[in-house]
Protein backbone atom coordinates (compact mmCIF):
# COMPACT_ATOMS: atom_id res chain seq x y z
CA UNK A 1 0.00 0.00 0.00
CA UNK A 2 1.43 3.30 -1.13
CA UNK A 3 2.15 6.22 1.70
CA UNK A 4 -0.59 8.74 2.18
CA UNK A 5 0.28 11.64 0.32
CA UNK A 6 0.58 15.27 2.25
CA UNK A 7 -2.46 16.81 0.70
CA UNK A 8 -5.03 14.11 1.39
CA UNK A 9 -3.86 13.72 4.86
CA UNK A 10 -4.25 17.20 5.61
CA UNK A 11 -7.85 16.61 4.88
CA UNK A 12 -8.43 13.50 6.47
CA UNK A 13 -6.50 15.50 9.86
CA UNK A 14 -8.36 18.63 9.77
CA UNK A 15 -11.97 17.20 10.88
CA UNK A 16 -10.58 15.07 13.25
CA UNK A 17 -8.74 18.27 14.81
CA UNK A 18 -12.37 19.82 14.76
CA UNK A 19 -13.29 16.77 16.82
CA UNK A 20 -10.11 17.09 19.25
CA UNK A 21 -11.25 20.42 20.00
CA UNK A 22 -14.62 19.96 20.89
CA UNK A 23 -13.30 16.85 22.82
CA UNK A 24 -11.50 19.30 24.64
CA UNK A 25 -13.83 21.80 25.53
CA UNK A 26 -15.55 18.66 26.79
CA UNK A 27 -13.03 18.11 29.15
CA UNK A 28 -13.02 21.29 30.32
CA UNK A 29 -16.31 21.71 30.96
CA UNK A 30 -16.95 18.30 32.37
CA UNK A 31 -14.01 18.70 34.57
CA UNK A 32 -12.73 15.78 33.33
CA UNK A 33 -9.10 14.36 33.49
CA UNK A 34 -7.49 12.84 30.32
CA UNK A 35 -3.83 11.19 29.98
CA UNK A 36 -2.67 9.76 27.35
CA UNK A 37 0.91 7.74 26.98
CA UNK A 38 3.01 7.52 23.80
CA UNK A 39 5.19 4.57 23.73
CA UNK A 40 7.08 2.69 21.15
CA UNK A 41 10.68 2.25 19.26
CA UNK A 42 12.54 5.17 18.52
CA UNK A 43 11.41 7.38 15.52
CA UNK A 44 8.03 5.39 15.64
CA UNK A 45 6.40 9.08 15.77
CA UNK A 46 5.32 9.82 19.04
CA UNK A 47 6.53 13.35 18.76
CA UNK A 48 4.60 13.85 15.56
CA UNK A 49 1.36 11.95 16.65
CA UNK A 50 1.29 14.61 20.31
CA UNK A 51 1.44 17.09 17.70
CA UNK A 52 -1.08 16.24 15.56
CA UNK A 53 -3.56 15.72 18.72
CA UNK A 54 -1.95 19.59 20.48
CA UNK A 55 -1.73 21.51 17.84
CA UNK A 56 -4.93 23.42 17.95
CA UNK A 57 -5.18 22.91 21.38
CA UNK A 58 -4.82 25.40 24.44
CA UNK A 59 -1.71 24.67 25.83
CA UNK A 60 -2.94 26.08 28.90
CA UNK A 61 -5.26 22.72 28.71
CA UNK A 62 -3.34 20.74 27.17
CA UNK A 63 0.01 19.83 28.14
CA UNK A 64 2.97 17.80 26.91
CA UNK A 65 5.27 16.03 29.37
CA UNK A 66 8.41 14.70 28.08
CA UNK A 67 10.57 14.12 30.97
CA UNK A 68 14.10 14.24 30.84
CA UNK A 69 16.61 11.25 32.38
CA UNK A 70 15.95 11.35 36.26
CA UNK A 71 18.20 13.63 38.96
CA UNK A 72 20.11 12.27 41.27
CA UNK A 73 17.27 12.71 44.24
CA UNK A 74 14.57 11.23 42.03
CA UNK A 75 16.93 8.31 41.64
CA UNK A 76 16.54 7.51 45.21
CA UNK A 77 12.12 8.34 45.21
CA UNK A 78 9.48 5.84 44.60
CA UNK A 79 9.83 5.39 41.01
CA UNK A 80 6.36 6.58 39.63
CA UNK A 81 6.55 9.82 42.09
CA UNK A 82 8.18 12.10 39.48
CA UNK A 83 5.48 11.20 37.29
CA UNK A 84 2.72 11.13 39.42
CA UNK A 85 2.92 15.56 40.16
CA UNK A 86 2.33 15.89 35.89
CA UNK A 87 -1.30 14.04 36.55
CA UNK A 88 -3.63 16.14 34.76
CA UNK A 89 -6.31 17.90 37.47
CA UNK A 90 -9.76 18.91 36.76
CA UNK A 91 -10.76 19.83 33.08
CA UNK A 92 -6.31 18.96 31.82
CA UNK A 93 -5.43 16.78 29.20
CA UNK A 94 -1.78 15.53 29.62
CA UNK A 95 -0.18 13.95 26.65
CA UNK A 96 3.11 11.89 28.02
CA UNK A 97 5.97 11.73 25.05
CA UNK A 98 7.16 8.47 26.91
CA UNK A 99 6.01 7.79 30.51
CA UNK A 100 7.03 5.29 33.85
CA UNK A 101 7.39 2.59 31.27
CA UNK A 102 10.38 3.51 30.31
CA UNK A 103 11.71 1.18 33.16
CA UNK A 104 9.84 -1.85 31.28
CA UNK A 105 11.78 -0.49 27.72
CA UNK A 106 14.86 1.49 27.60
CA UNK A 107 15.65 0.93 31.28
CA UNK A 108 15.19 -3.12 30.94
CA UNK A 109 17.16 -3.15 27.36
CA UNK A 110 19.95 -1.44 28.02
CA UNK A 111 20.19 -2.04 31.47
CA UNK A 112 19.66 0.97 33.45
CA UNK A 113 17.76 -1.01 36.30
CA UNK A 114 18.43 -4.07 38.29
CA UNK A 115 16.45 -6.91 37.82
CA UNK A 116 14.34 -6.54 41.38
CA UNK A 117 13.53 -2.86 40.36
CA UNK A 118 12.28 -3.99 37.06
CA UNK A 119 10.04 -6.63 38.58
CA UNK A 120 9.06 -4.74 41.09
CA UNK A 121 7.51 -1.95 38.46
CA UNK A 122 6.22 -4.98 36.31
CA UNK A 123 3.63 -5.87 39.68
CA UNK A 124 3.36 -2.05 40.69
CA UNK A 125 2.22 -0.08 37.03
CA UNK A 126 -1.11 -2.19 36.34
CA UNK A 127 -1.61 -1.02 40.69
CA UNK A 128 -0.84 2.47 40.29
CA UNK A 129 -2.79 2.32 37.10
CA UNK A 130 -5.68 0.99 38.57
CA UNK A 131 -5.94 3.64 41.25
CA UNK A 132 -5.54 6.48 39.10
CA UNK A 133 -8.36 4.83 36.81
CA UNK A 134 -10.47 4.89 40.26
CA UNK A 135 -10.55 8.32 40.52
CA UNK A 136 -11.55 9.00 37.69
CA UNK A 137 -8.89 9.94 35.26
CA UNK A 138 -9.25 9.06 31.66
CA UNK A 139 -6.20 6.86 30.83
CA UNK A 140 -5.00 5.76 27.16
CA UNK A 141 -1.88 3.86 26.80
CA UNK A 142 -0.37 3.74 22.92
CA UNK A 143 2.51 1.72 21.73
CA UNK A 144 3.52 3.00 18.66
CA UNK A 145 4.84 0.08 16.10
CA UNK A 146 7.98 0.44 12.98
CA UNK A 147 9.65 -2.19 11.58
CA UNK A 148 13.00 -1.96 11.50
CA UNK A 149 13.73 -1.61 8.01
CA UNK A 150 11.72 1.84 8.47
CA UNK A 151 13.30 2.43 11.64
CA UNK A 152 16.86 2.57 9.82
CA UNK A 153 15.34 4.73 7.35
CA UNK A 154 13.84 7.18 9.52
CA UNK A 155 17.87 7.17 11.63
CA UNK A 156 19.20 7.88 8.25
CA UNK A 157 17.49 10.53 7.98
CA UNK A 158 17.95 12.03 11.15
CA UNK A 159 21.60 11.65 10.70
CA UNK A 160 21.62 13.39 7.90
CA UNK A 161 19.02 16.44 8.43
CA UNK A 162 20.79 18.95 11.22
CA UNK A 163 17.05 20.02 11.95
CA UNK A 164 16.43 16.56 13.02
CA UNK A 165 20.19 15.56 14.28
CA UNK A 166 18.66 16.64 18.22
CA UNK A 167 16.60 13.43 17.95
CA UNK A 168 19.84 10.96 17.48
CA UNK A 169 20.66 10.54 20.65
CA UNK A 170 23.57 8.26 21.96
CA UNK A 171 21.19 5.91 23.35
CA UNK A 172 19.62 5.87 20.81
CA UNK A 173 22.76 4.93 18.59
CA UNK A 174 23.45 2.16 20.94
CA UNK A 175 19.79 1.03 20.65
CA UNK A 176 19.73 0.05 16.82
CA UNK A 177 21.35 -3.60 17.32
CA UNK A 178 18.84 -4.12 19.97
CA UNK A 179 15.83 -4.38 17.89
CA UNK A 180 14.54 -7.80 19.06
CA UNK A 181 15.16 -7.24 22.42
CA UNK A 182 12.82 -3.83 22.53
CA UNK A 183 10.58 -6.62 21.24
CA UNK A 184 11.00 -9.14 23.70
CA UNK A 185 11.07 -6.03 26.67
CA UNK A 186 7.73 -5.28 24.67
CA UNK A 187 5.48 -8.40 25.25
CA UNK A 188 7.27 -8.68 28.29
CA UNK A 189 5.21 -5.55 29.83
CA UNK A 190 2.24 -5.99 27.67
CA UNK A 191 1.77 -9.69 29.29
CA UNK A 192 2.12 -8.06 33.10
CA UNK A 193 0.57 -4.39 32.11
CA UNK A 194 -2.54 -5.21 29.49
CA UNK A 195 -5.30 -5.21 31.91
CA UNK A 196 -9.43 -4.08 31.59
CA UNK A 197 -8.84 -1.37 33.28
CA UNK A 198 -6.10 0.21 31.46
CA UNK A 199 -5.44 -1.51 28.49
CA UNK A 200 -2.80 -0.74 25.53
CA UNK A 201 -3.42 -0.36 22.46
CA UNK A 202 -1.23 -1.24 19.33
CA UNK A 203 -1.03 0.98 16.28
CA UNK A 204 1.42 0.52 12.94
CA UNK A 205 3.74 3.81 12.24
CA UNK A 206 5.40 2.76 9.11
CA UNK A 207 3.03 4.85 7.71
CA UNK A 208 3.53 7.68 10.18
CA UNK A 209 0.40 10.33 8.38
CA UNK A 210 -1.78 7.27 8.46
CA UNK A 211 -0.68 5.81 12.37
CA UNK A 212 -1.26 9.46 13.53
CA UNK A 213 -5.03 9.56 11.58
CA UNK A 214 -5.56 5.80 13.08
CA UNK A 215 -4.44 6.74 16.29
CA UNK A 216 -6.33 9.97 16.97
CA UNK A 217 -9.81 7.86 15.31
CA UNK A 218 -9.24 5.26 18.14
CA UNK A 219 -8.68 7.95 20.62
CA UNK A 220 -12.01 9.62 19.57
CA UNK A 221 -14.00 6.96 19.22
CA UNK A 222 -13.44 5.58 22.70
CA UNK A 223 -14.34 8.76 24.54
CA UNK A 224 -17.96 9.24 25.58
CA UNK A 225 -19.93 11.78 23.55
CA UNK A 226 -17.75 15.07 23.44
CA UNK A 227 -20.29 17.36 22.45
CA UNK A 228 -21.13 20.84 24.59
CA UNK A 229 -23.30 23.26 23.31
CA UNK A 230 -21.34 26.00 24.21
CA UNK A 231 -22.30 29.04 22.20
CA UNK A 232 -19.79 30.94 20.90
CA UNK A 233 -19.26 34.81 22.21
CA UNK A 234 -20.80 37.72 20.06
CA UNK A 235 -18.03 39.66 18.18
CA UNK A 236 -19.73 43.45 17.87
CA UNK A 237 -18.51 45.62 15.66
CA UNK A 238 -16.76 48.32 17.12
CA UNK A 239 -17.22 52.23 16.54
CA UNK A 240 -15.09 54.18 14.65
CA UNK A 241 -12.26 54.23 12.69
CA UNK A 242 -10.18 51.47 12.82
CA UNK A 243 -6.45 52.76 14.58
CA UNK A 244 -2.92 52.03 12.80
CA UNK A 245 0.04 51.12 15.04
CA UNK A 246 1.25 53.79 17.00
CA UNK A 247 5.07 54.34 18.28
CA UNK A 248 6.68 56.71 20.40
CA UNK A 249 9.38 55.09 22.13
CA UNK A 250 10.92 52.25 20.02
CA UNK A 251 9.94 51.09 16.46
CA UNK A 252 9.67 47.53 15.03
CA UNK A 253 12.89 45.80 13.88
CA UNK A 254 12.98 45.65 10.03
CA UNK A 255 11.29 42.75 7.92
CA UNK A 256 12.79 39.85 7.24
CA UNK A 257 13.95 40.26 3.61
CA UNK A 258 11.80 38.48 1.09
CA UNK A 259 12.12 38.69 -2.77
CA UNK A 260 9.50 39.98 -5.04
Amino acid sequence: MAKLKRKEYDELLQPLQLELTAMARWVQHSGQRLLVLFEGRDTAGKGGAIQAISQHLNPRQCRVVALPKPTDREATQWYFQRYATHLPAAGEIVLMDRSWYNRAGVERVMGYCSETEYQQFLHQAPVFEQLLVDDGILLFKYWLCVDQEQQEKRFAERHLDPLKGWKLSPVDLKSRSKYSAYTEAREAMLRATHRDGAPWTLVDFNDQRLGRLTLVRNLLDRLPDTRVDVPLPELPKLKGKLHREHYDVLMPIEDFPVEE
